[in-house]
Order: structure tokens, then C-alpha cells, then sequence
């Protein structure tokens, strides 16, 4: 299985990226230097791509089948594939404030510490559905890091169209999220124009 072990804040600083939307507080002090090298079409079009596949933390053969199906669907392709990258259950446990980052998030599911209507569901990218209620396990809410968690990420504001019990470490999806409620800063018409190529 491969493993993205990129350190963080290099990786922000490369695609210009601020680490708040990955969950990370710190913030690099160093400055890029590149020498007034300007951009191409072609690579301002894989930055966006790559821009993705960092914060959602997806490879690149994942990612792929995530734009031929988001192709397949009715609408325009690159909202689709946002909307599908958003709801990953990994990152809606992120999203919920159940998780200070996405890679923390990814580790709660693998470690089968998560129920998605009553089911333990230990896959990152299972696509949640409208209506599906998230909890963390009854023998971990008790645990010691998942206070932590909520005292850090508790603040974290979650999207209108969760609803998170912090108290009880529960969610539930009230409806799709739509392209404008997410925040993410990738514009995905570049990565449609890069794939069509």
C-alpha cells in the first residue's frame, strides 16, 4: 500500500497552499524562492491537481478514478469531483471535528473506530449518502484522545450540511454538499482541462 509521506509544511510551501485547510496550526517560516519563474498552462493546471490530491489526501490512481466517475455523472465534472472528494468518510470525520487533520482522520476509520449507521466501516474512502448518522465506537468515546481531539478541533466550525453532537462524538449528513459550501482553495476547472488533454 503506498504511503504519502511528504512532510507537511514543505509541501504547503511548494503549492502555495496555507496548512489551516489541512487541520495544521503551524506555519512555515521560511519563504519559497524561485527564481521569477513563471508558470506554464500546463503547470498551473497540475498544481491544482496536485493541490487536491494533498488535502484530500488521495493518490493518484484513486484520484483518476474519482474524475472518470465524476465524468460519467450528470452536471458539470469538476464540481462532481469536489463534491465527491468532500464526501469521503474520512474527511467528513475531519469535517465533523472528530479529527485535528485528514491524515488522523484516515487513521480513525482504518483503526475500525468508526460507525456509519450502525456499521463499522474501516474503509477512508467510503462515499457517504444523505441522511447517514457517524459516530465514533462507544469503547473509544471515553478514551483520553479523543477528548484532546475535541478541545482542539471542537472549535473547528463544520459545514452546513453536517451536523455534529461533540458531546457525544456523533454526526449526521442533513444533506450533499454542494461546490459553494466548500472551502477548499483548488479550482477545478484546471484539473477538468488537464485531464481532457
Amino acid at each position: 500500500m503506498a504511503v504519502n509521506r511528504v512532510p507537511v509544511l514543505k509541501r504547503c510551501r511548494s503549492l502555495g497552499l496555507d496548512p489551516v485547510f489541512l487541520g495544521v496550526d503551524k506555519k512555515s517560516k521560511r519563504e519559497l524562492k524561485r527564481a521569477n519563474k513563471k508558470l506554464t498552462e500546463y503547470g498551473l493546471q497540475l498544481r491544482e491537481k496536485q493541490k487536491a490530491k494533498f488535502i484530500y489526501g488521495v493518490l493518484e490512481k484513486p484520484f483518476h478514478n474519482y474524475y472518470l466517475k465524476a465524468e460519467n455523472m450528470p452536471g458539470m465534472t469538476g464540481e462532481n469531483l469536489m463534491i465527491m472528494l468532500e464526501r469521503r468518510l474520512d474527511n467528513v470525520i475531519f469535517r465533523l471535528g472528530f479529527a485535528r487533520t485528514r491524515r488522523e482522520a484516515r487513521q480513525i476509520v482504518d483503526h475500525k473506530n468508526v460507525l456509519v449507521n450502525g456499521r463499522c466501516i474501516n474503509i477512508p474512502s467510503y462515499l457517504i449518502k444523505a441522511g447517514d448518522t457517524i459516530e465514533i465506537k462507544e469503547k473509544c468515546k471515553s478514551s483520553q484522545r479523543y477528548k484532546d481531539i475535541v478541545e482542539v478541533a471542537g472549535a473547528r466550525l463544520v459545514p452546513e450540511w453536517l451536523e455534529a453532537d461533540q458531546e457525544n462524538l456523533k454526526g449526521t449528513v442533513k444533506e450533499m454538499p454542494t461546490r459553494e459550501v466548500i472551502d477548499v482553495p483548488v479550482d477545478e476547472m484546471l484539473i477538468v482541462e488537464l485531464y481532457s488533454k
